[in-house]
């Protein structure tokens, strides 16, 4: 099988509006999580979120465009471009060809469902715009990313709920380890921030209404963001020959399936995926040095979360540096898996591991180092991503430093 390597990243989100902004917030332990802006918040009793502020689609898009653009396709987009940007690859010919996209999303245009429902229902509009369909469709993104850069491979969307994004950067390594592809674009978005996107959620009862705390004792639930981040995957023997700029090396993934409740998670379902993902890429538990947590801040979550990984790395566990960066951006839902690569680059490229905030209080169920509010400078040669998402669906993600 081939080695795939990540040649190029870009990110917008609640940290920042591109990749080395993101990063710099992660490192500093910045929240951006705060007040929600947008049409009748007032009528939620959530009010706070990870939500892409000072952002402008005017200035990115025109207004042909925009008619067709969702709010998760604009993110999507606008990560594409830093990420195809720095693999500096162009596609034409046959690498046109050897080229395609799959992206994670949840919800897909949940911002053009609630603006056109209100139309209809609340001011009793007759007709909605011819372009609906294509605007709010899942796949809008996948296929405006590969119209915008010629990319005529294996192209299609994911949605897998909160693994969404993960399950997609899967498939498109797979791609390419398998030599379907050569290149493949990989990552997800979301943009349920939005009354009705928001108000759906209230609906759980898992929300917090304060602040993201994965893992301290105190914490009370998750909290939404919003945003997208993308990659480049490219086969290792292609990325050298051109001189790219290696990121880091996916070495390995594996999924399961919980089988067992739509909502409350399993710690032998999350447990088999992250054991798979270690044999796929043939490694040993005291080879990894970090995990970036799905770490949600619900009890249920983090609890199974920690003991899966208990289970499965044994005293290693306990040498694991384990961090969920969703107290500080949020939950992106299909996109977050895609954001949360972003730290394990770092862990794995820089050396840094960005922290957990918000961490006030030992829970004796989540006695792991979960790197608690402030970054870490530390040697890591092997990173997992872990996404288990409603409906019981896992991946987990392994990478090596190049």
């Amino acid at each position: 099988m081939r080695r795939v390597v990540i040649t190029g990243a870009g990110t917008i989100n609640a940290l920042g509006s591109d990749v080395p902004k993101t990063l710099e917030a992660m490192r500093e332990g910045r929240c951006g999580i705060g007040p929600l802006e947008f049409r009748d918040v007032e009528r939620l009793s959530i009010s706070i979120g990870g939500q892409v502020k000072d952002f402008d689609p005017v200035t990115a898009f025109n207004r042909q465009q925009l008619s067709l653009y969702d709010r998760f396709t604009q993110f999507t987009l606008i990560a594409a471009k830093e990420a195809i940007g720095q693999s500096g690859l162009s596609f034409s010919g046959e690498l046109a060809a050897r080229a395609g996209v799959v992206l994670g999303t949840a919800g897909g245009g949940v911002s053009t469902w609630d603006d056109n429902y209100r139309a209809v229902y609340e001011e009793g509009k007759n007709r909605v715009h011819p372009f609906v369909v294509p605007k709010l469709m899942n796949n809008a993104a996948t296929s405006h990313v590969s119209m915008e850069y010629n990319l005529k491979g294996p192209s299609f969307t994911v949605s897998t709920a909160c693994a969404s994004s993960n399950h997609a950067m899967a498939q498109a390594f797979q791609m390419v380890r398998s030599g379907m592809s050569d290149v493949m674009i990989g990552g997800g978005s979301e943009s349920m921030l939005c009354f009705g996107g928001v108000k759906a959620w209230e609906g759980l009862r898992v929300m917090s209404r304060d602040a993201c705390r994965p893992f301290s004792a105190n914490r009370n639930g998750m909290v939404q963001g919003e945003g997208a981040a993308v990659f480049v995957f490219e086969e290792y023997e292609h990325a050298r020959e051109r001189g790219a700029e290696i990121l880091a090396e996916l070495i390995g993934f594996a999924m399961s399936s919980d089988a067992s409740d739509i909502v409350m998670p399993s710690k032998q379902g999350a447990g088999r995926a992250i054991a798979g993902a270690l044999r796929d890429a043939k490694l040993n538990p005291e080879d990894v040095g970090y995990i970036n947590a799905h770490g949600t801040g619900t009890a249920a979550n983090d609890k199974t979360e920690c003991a899966a990984v208990a289970d499965v790395f044994g005293p290693h566990a306990d040498k694991l540096m384990m961090s969920s960066t969703k107290s500080m951006h949020g939950h992106l839902i299909g996109g977050t898996g895609a954001v949360e690569l972003l730290a394990c680059i770092m862990a794995l490229r820089d050396g840094v591991i960005a922290p957990t905030i918000g961490y006030e209080e030992l829970d004796p169920e989540c006695a792991l180092d979960v790197v608690p509010n402030e970054a870490r400078d530390a040697k890591v040669d092997v990173a997992l991503s872990n996404a288990f998402a409603f409906g019981g669906l896992n991946a987990v993600l392994a990478l090596r430093k190049v």
